[in-house]
C-alpha cells in the first residue's frame, strides 16, 4: 500500500456524491503502489510523477479514467472513449461500490499495464492540426480574409485544435457562423480560446 496524502484524505472527509465508490477506487490504486495526488480537483494516481489514473464522477456514473487507455489491451472490453475527440485517455464507468468491488482484480491488472506502458516510454501519436475537420463557416471566412488565415496558422497547434473543435461542436451552422464571429479578433491577437 502506498502512502496516503493529506489533500486527498481532505477530499475522501468532505461529503459528495460517489463518496462509497471512491474510497473503493482509492484502496485499489493505493494497493498498486501508486503515488497519490489531487489534480484537476480529483484524486490522481501517479507512477514516478507520471498520471496513471484519475477518478471523477458525472452525475449518472463515476469513473476511473487512464490516461494512456489507448494503449492498454483492454481484454475484457471495459474501456470507453468518452467523445470522438479524446485521443489518449479511456473510462471506466461505475454507478456503484459493490460493482468496483466486483472488479477489483480486472481494475489491478490494468493499471499494472498502465504502469508498464509508461515505464516502457510507450507514447500515443497525437492528431495533427490538419486530421481535425475545418467546419465550412470557418473556411469560408478563412477563404474570404487571408489575415485570417495567416493569423489562424500563426497559432500553436494545440490553440488551433481547440477553436476547430469548438466550432465543430455546435450542430447549427448559425451557431457555428456566431461561434467563429465571436473568437475572430481573439484569433487576430494569437490568443487561445482559454487564453
Amino acid at each position: 500500500m502506498s502512502q496516503t496524502n493529506p489533500k486527498v484524505d481532505g477530499f475522501f472527509r468532505k461529503p459528495r456524491q460517489w463518496q462509497e465508490e471512491f474510497k473503493a477506487l482509492r484502496e485499489i490504486a493505493r494497493a498498486c503502489a501508486l503515488a497519490e495526488e489531487i489534480k484537476w480537483r480529483w484524486p490522481c494516481y501517479t507512477f514516478q510523477g507520471k498520471n496513471i489514473v484519475l477518478f471523477h464522477g458525472f452525475k449518472h456514473y463515476c469513473a476511473i479514467l487512464f490516461f494512456k487507455g489507448a494503449l492498454l489491451k483492454d481484454p475484457r472490453h471495459v474501456l470507453i472513449q468518452q467523445t470522438e475527440n479524446v485521443q489518449a485517455g479511456r473510462q471506466i464507468r461505475f454507478t456503484s461500490a459493490a460493482a468496483i468491488r466486483k472488479m477489483q482484480s480486472v481494475l489491478k491488472a490494468y493499471i499494472r499495464e498502465a504502469v508498464a506502458v509508461e515505464k516502457a516510454g510507450i507514447k500515443l501519436p497525437k492528431k495533427d492540426t490538419s486530421d481535425f475537420a475545418i467546419p465550412e463557416e470557418f473556411q469560408i471566412q478563412l477563404d474570404e480574409m487571408p489575415e485570417l488565415k495567416t493569423a489562424f496558422h500563426a497559432l500553436t497547434p494545440g490553440r488551433q485544435r481547440g477553436y476547430l473543435l469548438y466550432f465543430s461542436s455546435a450542430k447549427q451552422s448559425k451557431t457555428r457562423e456566431g461561434r467563429v464571429e465571436k473568437c475572430m479578433q481573439r484569433i487576430f491577437e494569437g490568443r487561445g480560446l482559454d487564453d
